[in-house]
């Protein structure tokens, strides 16, 4: 650095001095032309002093202006350049491609806000501690709800509020404000799903940082840590392990130079699924064929019980079927004292006769989602012998995907499904 310039404050001070003695501002001019090109640090002392002592014996010139110069041309080295006392802003800098020495020499409000390797990181976390849910403090992955104050929620967590106020009975609230929450109260919010889609998150395998959008597809199809199995477990290979390591496991796997004999226990249990399954679709079929058969897309509702400790408990109206009365009933967590404290939760159904059978009827019977409901249910045949004495099938489990479906069930104000039934020949 050869120069200084002269800042905006010493022009202000040129400029009250010619303005206050209006007849030495000649003077004053010529000695701002001067004390712009200062001695650089190369001129010698004697120069400088020469330099000075012509300023000074101009007539009119200030004596604060005289010490602002005499300051300035008493620098003759870079090292004394940096320990002068002023504002770094009015120096002539010139940017050489080191933009963290720039950053350094600027003062703390002008420098580059995105120096420092944790800038990027703090808006990302700012946001998402906005933008996560207020009940698992996450970032959600799928839909976005708010209540009517704008509290944000993810889909599992209202759906899991709703179900608690579902089984105590109680009015659903937002945890953040105590507003009354219902599934029609709430909307969801488009942009911060969209907003959350890009904030970065973390592969659980390899950890590498992505856009939380392409989390899932990066995890199944293309991370190279993602857990494996080896391609002869059905030949009864146990491995499990990253994907990178699978051709070498291959490779090295003895099972498939096992004997036929070796890998049999193996093949029979899957022999034994796979016949699980036919037979259950078998047994449709063949009961399909029957001359008997009915099916009906019913409701259930909730209620409680009239005992000291009330219980859910959900029931359709009456139908008819094969000439008689039938309800449907249905409970969460087998009558459980407090389905509410657990976070595993479970339907299971009885198939009720509500008017008495002259003979003993033997029936099929299972639940699909139906034309109306959005269950996620397996189907599964159960079978129950109605008589006089015994007008009520066992509880059974009604199986579904998961606990959350349970929970969006519960979270509804219904349950639709469709009941089909078998009546056995005699």
């Amino acid at each position: 650095m050869d120069a200084l310039t002269i800042t905006s404050q010493q022009h202000e001070l040129l400029r009250t001095t010619s303005s206050t003695n209006p007849s030495s501002s000649p003077a004053i001019v010529g000695s701002t032309s001067s004390a712009l090109s200062l001695p650089s640090p190369s001129s010698s002392p004697s120069s400088s002093a020469s330099d000075t002592g012509s300023l000074s014996s101009q007539p009119g010139t200030s004596s604060s202006l005289i010490n602002i110069v005499l300051q300035r041309s008493s620098l003759t080295s870079p090292s004394s350049l940096a320990s002068l006392p002023m504002e770094t802003s009015s120096l002539s800098i010139t940017r050489n491609g080191n933009d963290q020495e720039y950053d350094e020499i600027l003062p703390a409000s002008k420098r580059s806000r995105t120096t420092g390797p944790d800038a990027p990181d703090k808006l990302e976390r700012r946001l998402g501690g906005i933008l996560c849910c207020a009940v698992c403090m996450d970032l959600p992955n799928s839909a976005v709800f708010q209540c009517t104050n704008g509290h944000l929620m993810c889909s599992a967590c209202l759906t899991h509020l709703l179900a608690d106020a579902r089984i105590r009975d109680e009015t659903a609230t937002c945890p953040s404000c105590r507003c009354v929450m219902t599934r029609e109260m709430c909307s969801r919010n488009l942009a911060v799903e969209k907003a959350a889609s890009e904030l970065p998150g973390l592969c659980r395998y390899c950890g590498q940082e992505l856009p939380r959008s392409q989390i899932a597809v990066h995890e199944d199809e293309k991370c190279e840590d993602r857990l494996t199995i080896c391609g002869f477990a059905r030949l009864g290979c146990p491995w499990r392990g990253p994907h990178h390591e699978l051709g070498s496991h291959e490779g090295s796997c003895p099972h498939p130079n096992k004997s036929g004999r070796e890998i049999l226990s193996s093949l029979e249990s899957l022999d034994r699924q796979a016949k699980e399954e036919k037979r259950l679709y078998d047994s449709i079929f063949e009961f399909l064929s029957f001359e008997k058969i009915a099916f009906q897309d019913l409701q259930w509702k909730a209620y409680r019980t009239e005992d000291f400790i009330q219980r859910l408990f959900y029931e359709t109206s009456r139908f008819s079927a094969f000439n008689q009365q039938w309800v449907v009933k249905a409970r969460v967590n087998d009558n459980d004292k407090d389905p509410s404290q657990v976070c595993e939760r479970r339907l299971s159904y009885q198939l009720v006769l509500k008017s008495k059978p002259t003979t003993p009827i033997s029936v099929h019977y299972l639940i699909l989602k139906g034309p109306f409901g959005d269950m996620k249910v397996a189907p599964y045949l159960y079978r129950f012998d109605f008589t006089e004495t015994s007008l009520e099938s066992p509880y059974t489990l009604l199986p579904l995907k998961d606990s959350a479906e349970c929970n969006k069930l519960l979270a509804a104000k219904a349950i639709n499904f469709r009941l089909i039934m078998f009546q056995l020949p005699k």
